[in-house]
């Protein structure tokens, strides 16, 4: 399986901008700039943000699963995804989850978010510090 898409630019760094597109549509010629990248007030989005998405999903995606395996069905999980970034350099991630399951305790449920911290996909690509907190809703 492969997953693409799609980024164009035009312009100088500080004064162009871009596009980007995915083939669900999903983007589709959803604007990013240095504006929206480093300064506020532009609608628009940039790659920390996106790459926050991406783990947040994921990671979700792989508390569900560990917990499927198990016999169990969450109610609900809920995940934010804090992108740090130091300079030009993207520099941690920490993940905030949420989750509401029956038939598990709360030390169960952190012990899974910690081996989807370490083991969702996106988390393997990265090379910097990943942390998780978990909340457990009984």
């Amino acid at each position: 399986m492969k997953r693409t898409a799609k980024a164009h630019w035009a312009g100088t760094l500080k004064e162009g901008k871009g596009s980007l597109t995915t083939p669900s549509g999903i983007l589709n010629n959803t604007n990013y700039s240095f504006k929206t990248r480093f300064e506020e007030g532009e609608a628009g989005t940039n790659p920390e943000e996106l790459l926050a998405a991406a783990h947040a999903g994921c990671f979700t995606m792989a508390v569900g699963a560990m917990l499927t395996a198990k016999g169990l069905t969450p109610k609900a999980l809920d995940t934010e995804a804090i992108v740090t970034m130091e300079g030009l350099a993207v520099t941690a991630v920490h993940l905030i989850i949420s989750g509401s399951v029956d038939g598990i305790t709360a030390d169960e449920f952190t012990a899974i978010t910690k081996d989807a911290e370490k083991n969702c996909i996106i988390s393997k690509v990265l090379s910097v510090p990943i942390t998780s907190q978990a909340t457990f809703v009984a």
